[in-house]
């Protein structure tokens, strides 16, 4: 996978302290005690097999430590909780897991939403999606894990809080695939999901996001293009915008891809609300993929065909210099052409304090939508088609 290895701007210290798959937006910082505990980790190639029910009910609901979906009954939904990393006080987080098993054999398919806490429209998309499906007239499987990242969803926000070494907020969407030997929570969080519930369900993946609390996004797909597989899923969606990229390491879509599953990640606009109209043409892709995939039948919905899709490889991203209010001049998915105004700031008086310029052109992709900002905060990403100048934000979810 191309420039899989190249280590971009964090997102964490791009985006405010929250964001494409931008829902989907300082390098990876790497801690030499994570990298020693690594050593000692569970092979990521090597997960538990079968389905080990720990004997404990929630809310009428078993609990799994491991999961295989070729145990459940065909012809069913199945409700679980999956254990996950322990609390300070001994006892496990855990996530909600819903399987779809057809009557008939074919493709499994993953569908992931909360790996980030203030992320809402995603948990919808998939919610919705489930309740779509009809296990007696399906082939295959579909599996949904709806609150990945249970912690930070408690407190609506975008990272885990995590008491390691003194309060920390680590951001689960670059943890992965985890480790079950980590130093942190959210790294064995992420190891125990992908080894024994992520990963060996999984013909293919999807991971939805949304913008961040303060960053609203439109509606695009994040996934590379040149893999044959996830160009032919991205494309079954009715949205605007593409972003073809591979990004970095540590997000979930890559760790999938990098087991051979093919995955990408839909952003579904502004977090900490339900966009119902946007939510509508994720709903319908996903089900064209699911259609794609041969585990539902009938026809296709509509898709990137029946619509004026805008495909860039590369995001610019405009930073606040000063401190104030922030006016934008453009609306998401407006194009711009390299030199055009598209925002202004204001002091406490009233005055302008700093013009902001494009440098690409492109399609306005992401905003800032609290009106308030100061200097460093990302005002706008702008989704383009050539190769990012250097030190461009590669991947603005």
């Amino acid at each position: 996978m191309s420039d899989k290895s190249k280590k971009g701007i964090d997102r964490r210290d791009l985006l405010i302290a929250s964001i494409a798959t931008v829902g989907a937006s300082a390098a990876l910082a790497v801690n030499a005690g994570a990298a020693d505990a690594q050593d000692a980790a569970t092979p990521a190639g090597h997960p538990a097999s079968g389905t080990a029910y720990t004997g404990d009910v929630i809310q009428g609901k078993k609990v799994v430590s491991t999961l295989d979906v070729n145990d459940l009954e065909p012809g069913q939904k199945h409700f679980l909780y999956f254990q996950g990393a322990q609390m300070p006080t001994g006892q496990h987080w855990y996530v909600s897991v819903t399987v779809a098993k057809g009557v008939r054999p074919g493709k499994r398919g993953v569908l992931t939403s909360g790996v980030h806490g203030d992320e809402m429209s995603n948990i919808h998309t998939v919610q919705t999606v489930m309740n779509q499906l009809d296990p007696a007239q399906m082939s295959g499987t579909v599996m949904a894990v709806t609150d990945v990242a249970r912690p930070a969803i408690e407190s609506m926000q975008r990272r885990w809080p995590n008491q390691g070494r003194g309060p920390d907020l680590i951001d689960m969407n670059r943890e992965w695939p985890g480790n079950e030997n980590g130093a942190a929570a959210p790294s064995r969080h992420a190891g125990l999901l992908f080894n024994r519930l992520l990963r060996p369900n999984a013909d293919f993946a999807i991971d939805f996001h949304t913008g961040t609390t303060g960053f609203e996004v439109t509606a695009f797909n994040i996934g590379g293009m040149d893999v044959p597989e996830v160009k032919a899923m991205v494309e079954l969606y009715p949205v605007g915008q593409i972003f073809d990229n591979h990004v970095y390491p540590g997000v979930l879509h890559n760790a999938f891809m990098d087991a051979g599953i093919p995955s990408f990640t839909p952003e579904i606009g502004a977090a900490r609300v339900l966009d119902i109209e946007m939510i509508s043409l994720f709903v319908e892709g996903t089900m064209n993929v699911l259609k794609h995939h041969g585990i539902v039948a009938g026809p296709m919905g509509r898709t990137g065909k029946d619509v004026n899709v805008f495909v860039g490889n590369s995001a610019f991203p405009i930073l606040a210099t000063h401190g104030g209010i922030v006016e934008h001049l453009v609306k998401l998915n407006d194009k711009v052409e390299p030199g055009q105004k598209v925002a202004i700031q204001r002091n406490s008086f009233g005055e302008v304090v700093a013009e902001y310029t494009s440098g690409v052109a492109g399609e306005i992709t992401g905003q800032r939508s609290d009106a308030m900002s100061e200097p460093g905060n990302p005002l706008v990403f702008i989704l383009f088609h050539k190769a990012a100048p250097e030190g461009v934000e590669s991947y603005p979810e």
